[in-house]
C-alpha cells in the first residue's frame, strides 16, 4: 500500500509554512469565526446588519456576500496587524506594478489561506445552506487577460505565504477585457459587467484618493538662483483606491492589492445640466471614467492609443505617490531604495521611471544626478516577451502632448545615458543608434523596453532560454554594456490554487502518500516518484483523473451543452489566441484526423479517441486570430456532427475561457498542447499547470518547455519541431511553405480541404485569408513544424494506449514539477535581484 497510517497534522508548528519557531506557528485560530458556533453568529450579523435581510428572505447573493463578509472579517484583523508592523518596522518591502491581475474567485482561496474550510462548510450547513450554491454565485473578477496577469496574482499569493511585504497596484477595471461569447462560431466580445452585483473581497478608500494630471505644459522658473522646471497640467483625473487582501497561507499574514478607479474631478457641472445640455454636465465625468473602464482598451486607432497611455500613467502616477505618502511619509528620501523595489511587469509600467524622477526633481528638488541613483535603485524590470512588436513603444507626438513633462525627463536620460555608451565605445553611430531610448524610425518614439533596461537594476527573463535569448538576441547591445545586470527567474504558479483547489483529489492523493507540507515546499513532490512504480497508487491516480473528467463533463453540460465522451483522451490547448502559439497547427491536426477518417484512408476504429478542447480569446482588433477561432469552431461543427467520426473525434471550444473554467479542465487534461514555434513563447505557466496536475506534454523546445522537459525526462515528454537555431537558419535561408505543402501529402489534403469550403458550408472565401497566409507568409512556421507534430502525435496515440504507462509516466511529471511553484520564483526574485527579507 502506498498510504501513510498517521497522517501529519497540517496546522502543527513542525509543518508551518513559516517553520516551528515563528511564533504565528504557535498562534491558534481566533476570532468570531474560529468555531463554527462563531461563524454562524458572524454570518447571521452580516446578512442582518450589513445586507439588511433576515435568513428566510434572504437570496443568494445576499447569503454569498454575507459569507464573503465574514471570512473578510476574520482576515481583516490579521490585515490591520500586518500594516500596523509594517508602519512600525519599516521593512523593505515589493512594490509589484502590474496592468492586470487574473485573480479567480476568491471565496475559496481566501477559505484555504484562513484555514477555514471546513468551519464554513460546516456552520452553512447548520444554517441549511449548501456552500457549492455559494461558490457558484461567485463572479470572477474581470482584472486580468492572459498568463501576465495570472502570474501577478501567482506572485502576490506567494509573496503573502512567505511573510514578504508587499503591494501589488493595477487598476479596477469596471469591464475587464470583455466577455466572449460566439455567434455563428465568430468571436463576438461583449462587456464583462463583473461588478453589477458589487464585490464583497474590496474596500473603497475615497480618501485616499490621488491625484493625477495630464496634458498641458512645462516651463522654467527661478528658485533661489536654480532653474527649474515644473508641469502646468491641462487636467486632472482623481484615483480611487480599492483595496483588497491577499492573505499568505496559514500564516496569520495579510498583503495588500490596490487598485485604482478613475473618477473626474469635477464630475458634475450643475450649471450646464439645469441649461438642459445633459451630456455636456457630465463629460468630464465620463472622460475620466473611460481610464478605467476596460484590460487593453482597442488601440489600432490614434484615441485607443492614447487612452492606453492614460492608462498606464494614471495607475503607475497614483501608486507612487500613494506609496510615498503612506510608506515612506516623512522619512528621508534619500532612504526610498533601502524601503522599495518598485518591480516592472512588462512595458506597461515604465513610464514609471520618468514619474519618480520628476517626483524627486520638480517636487522634492533634488538634484539630477542624486535622484537618478535613486531611481536606478528602485526599479527592475521584467521582460515577458521575445516578439518584437510586444515591446511597447509610445510616438514622441503623444507623448509630447499627454506627458509633456515626463519626455523631457526622457530625453534626459537618454541623452546621458548615450553619452555612457559613447565613452565607452567611441562614436559607433550604429550601436548609438541602437541603443537610444529614442527610435528614429518609422516614427520618432519612445522604446519603453530600453528606457526600463537602462533605468532598472536588474532586467530578468521568465525563463532559461527565453533570458538567453533576450541576452544574446533582443538586447545585446544592453548585456554588453550593463554587464551583471541580466538575470533569469522562471516563472511559477502556486500550488495552493492550481493543485490544492483545482484538484482536490489528487492533493489528498498526494498527501496520503508523503504527508503534509508539501504546499508550500513544492519540491517534496520528488517523494512521489517511487510511487509511480506502485501499482495501487498509479490505480488510484487513474481514479482521480477519472474523477476529474467526470467534473469537467458536469461543468461543460451545465455550462455550455457540451459533453465530454466517455474514454477519450482530453487532448487541450488552452491560452490566448495568438499566431505564434499556434493553434492553426493543432487545428491542421485534428483536420488532418478529420480527413483520414473521411477519406477511407484510415478506418476510424484504428484512431484513438480524443476530445479536443481550446479555450481562447483573441484580442478584438487582431482579425487573423479571430478568423482562426471562427475555423476552430467550424471545424468543430463539421467533425461533432459528422456520424463517421462518431466516438472518435470530437472538438469542443467552450467560450470566455477563464481562471474558474482552467480550475475544472487543467486537472482533467491527458494532453498539454505547448506548440508555440521555438524562440517566440518566453515562458508560459499553463504548460506548469499541466505537468503538476498530471498531464503530459506535447511540445516544442520554447520557452519552460525546456525546463519541464529537463526535469521530467524525454519518456515522459513529447518533443517535436525546430529548435530556435534551426529556426533562425531556415529564416535565413528564405523559408517558402509553399514547399512543405508541396512535399507532405497528409499536410496538402488538410489545408485543400480547408480551402474547399468543406468547413464553412462550401464557401471558399471564408478561410482564404488562413489558407493563403499559411501558404506565402506563415512567419511562424506552422507548416515547417506539422510533419514532426503529426509524427509526436503519432507516438501519443502509441503511448496512450499503455494506460499503465501513461499513468507512470504522468505521476513523474507531477513528481519532478515542484521546480515551478511561484513560491521558488519569489526566491529567486528575492535572491537575485529584490533583496527583501520576510518580515518576521
Amino acid at each position: 500500500m502506498y498510504r501513510r497510517t498517521v497522517p501529519e497534522n497540517p496546522n502543527s508548528p513542525a509543518t508551518h509554512p513559516l517553520g516551528a519557531t515563528h511564533p504565528l506557528a504557535l498562534a491558534p485560530v481566533t476570532g468570531p469565526a474560529s468555531s463554527v458556533d462563531g461563524f454562524v453568529r458572524q454570518f447571521l450579523r452580516n446578512l442582518n446588519y450589513e445586507r439588511g435581510v433576515p435568513l428566510s428572505a434572504s437570496s443568494v447573493n445576499d447569503r454569498y456576500f454575507a459569507l464573503a463578509m465574514t471570512v473578510r472579517d476574520y482576515l481583516m484583523a490579521r490585515w490591520l496587524e500586518d500594516l500596523r508592523r509594517q508602519r512600525e518596522t519599516k521593512p523593505k518591502g515589493v512594490c509589484y506594478l502590474s496592468a492586470e491581475y487574473l485573480l479567480g474567485r476568491q471565496l475559496d482561496n481566501n477559505l484555504l489561506a484562513s484555514g477555514l474550510g471546513e468551519i464554513a462548510t460546516e456552520a452553512m450547513a447548520q444554517c441549511g445552506i449548501d456552500i457549492d450554491e455559494m461558490r457558484a454565485q461567485e463572479v470572477e473578477p474581470g482584472l486580468g487577460n492572459g498568463g501576465l496577469g495570472r502570474l501577478a496574482a501567482c506572485f502576490i499569493d506567494s509573496l503573502a505565504t512567505m511573510s514578504v511585504p508587499n503591494v501589488g497596484y493595477g487598476i479596477r477595471y469596471e469591464y475587464g477585457i470583455f466577455r466572449q461569447t460566439f455567434v455563428d462560431g465568430q468571436q463576438v466580445e461583449q462587456p464583462d459587467a463583473w461588478l453589477t452585483l458589487g464585490s464583497p473581497w474590496e474596500f473603497p478608500h475615497p480618501e485616499g484618493a490621488r491625484k493625477v494630471a495630464f496634458g498641458g505644459h512645462t516651463e522654467t522658473y527661478d528658485d533661489g538662483g536654480v532653474t527649474r522646471s515644473r508641469w502646468v497640467p491641462g487636467w486632472h483625473v482623481q484615483a480611487v483606491p480599492y483595496n483588497y487582501m491577499v492573505p499568505g497561507y496559514l500564516n496569520g499574514r495579510v498583503n495588500t492589492l490596490r487598485l485604482w478607479s478613475a473618477v473626474a474631478t469635477d464630475a458634475f457641472d450643475l450649471r450646464i445640466f439645469n441649461s438642459g445640455d445633459y451630456e455636456e454636465a457630465v463629460r468630464a465625468q465620463t472622460f475620466a471614467e473611460n481610464i478605467s473602464k476596460v484590460l487593453y482598451p482597442e488601440d489600432s486607432t490614434p484615441q485607443g492609443k492614447e487612452l492606453r497611455l492614460q492608462q498606464q500613467y494614471f495607475f503607475v502616477a497614483a501608486s507612487i505617490s500613494d506609496f510615498l505618502a503612506t510608506t515612506l511619509g516623512d522619512d528621508d528620501i534619500a532612504t526610498l531604495p533601502d524601503r522599495v523595489i518598485f518591480q516592472l511587469n512588462d512595458t506597461h509600467p515604465v513610464i514609471a521611471v520618468p514619474e519618480l524622477m520628476r517626483v524627486l526633481v520638480d517636487e522634492r528638488h533634488l538634484e539630477w544626478d542624486a535622484a537618478w541613483e535613486i531611481t536606478k535603485q528602485c526599479f527592475a524590470y521584467t521582460c515577458h516577451t521575445l516578439l518584437p512588436e510586444a515591446l511597447e513603444v509610445w510616438s514622441v507626438d503623444l507623448l509630447g502632448r499627454l506627458l509633456p513633462r515626463h519626455l523631457e525627463i526622457i530625453y534626459r536620460i537618454n541623452d546621458d545615458f548615450l553619452d555612457e555608451v559613447r565613452e565607452r565605445f567611441g562614436d559607433d553611430e550604429m550601436r548609438i543608434r541602437n541603443m537610444s531610448i529614442i527610435s528614429e524610425f518609422p516614427e520618432r518614439s519612445v522604446r519603453m523596453a530600453y528606457l526600463a533596461t537602462v533605468a532598472g537594476s536588474k532586467v530578468n527573463g521568465v525563463a532559461e532560454l527565453h533570458s538567453q535569448l533576450l541576452r544574446d538576441k533582443v538586447l545585446p547591445d544592453f548585456n554588453e554594456f550593463f554587464p551583471g545586470k541580466f538575470t533569469n527567474v522562471t516563472n511559477g504558479i502556486t500550488p495552493r490554487r492550481f493543485v490544492r483547489l483545482a484538484n482536490p483529489g489528487l492533493s489528498e492523493l498526494i498527501t496520503e502518500a508523503i504527508g503534509t507540507g508539501w504546499l508550500t515546499d513544492l519540491e517534496r513532490l520528488r517523494e512521489l516518484e517511487s510511487y509511480a512504480e506502485n501499482p495501487d497508487f498509479r490505480a488510484a491516480f487513474g481514479e482521480v483523473k477519472a474523477a476529474n473528467k467526470r467534473r469537467l463533463n458536469e461543468v461543460l453540460f451545465e455550462r455550455d451543452g457540451f459533453e465530454v465522451s466517455d474514454g477519450h483522451m482530453l487532448d487541450v490547448m488552452v491560452k490566448r489566441l495568438h499566431e505564434y502559439k499556434r493553434q492553426m497547427l493543432k487545428v491542421l491536426h485534428i483536420v488532418t484526423q478529420y480527413e483520414s477518417i473521411t477519406s477511407g484512408r484510415v478506418e476510424a476504429a484504428d484512431i484513438q479517441p480524443r476530445t479536443f478542447i481550446f479555450g481562447a480569446k483573441a484580442a478584438p482588433g487582431y482579425a487573423m486570430a479571430k478568423r482562426i477561432i471562427h475555423l476552430v469552431n467550424a471545424v468543430g461543427s463539421v467533425v461533432n456532427a459528422d456520424p463517421r467520426v462518431e466516438g472518435r473525434l470530437k472538438v469542443l471550444f467552450p467560450p470566455n475561457y477563464n481562471v474558474t473554467l482552467a480550475e475544472r479542465v487543467i486537472p482533467a487534461a491527458d494532453l498539454s498542447e505547448q506548440i508555440s514555434l521555438a524562440g517566440k513563447e518566453a515562458s508560459g505557466t499553463g504548460n506548469m499547470k499541466f505537468a503538476l496536475n498530471g498531464a503530459l506534454t506535447i511540445g516544442t523546445d520554447d520557452g519552460a518547455n525546456v525546463e519541464i522537459r529537463e526535469l521530467v525526462g524525454d519518456d515522459n515528454f513529447f518533443l517535436f519541431g525546430m529548435s530556435e537555431p534551426q529556426v533562425e537558419d531556415l529564416w535565413a535561408a528564405g523559408y517558402k511553405p509553399a514547399d512543405f505543402y508541396q512535399a507532405d501529402d497528409n499536410l496538402r489534403r488538410a489545408m485543400d480541404l480547408i480551402a474547399s469550403g468543406a468547413f464553412s458550408d462550401g464557401d471558399k472565401s471564408v478561410f482564404e485569408p488562413i489558407v493563403s497566409n499559411l501558404l506565402y507568409d506563415d512567419r511562424f512556421m506552422v507548416l515547417a513544424d506539422y510533419s514532426s507534430y503529426i509524427a509526436a502525435q503519432a507516438r501519443v496515440d502509441a503511448a496512450y494506449a499503455d494506460t499503465d504507462a501513461w499513468t507512470r509516466s504522468a505521476i513523474l511529471n507531477v513528481a519532478r514539477c515542484g521546480f515551478f511553484s511561484s513560491d521558488r520564483s519569489m526566491r529567486d526574485y528575492i535572491d537575485r535581484i529584490w533583496h527583501t527579507p520576510p518580515m518576521l
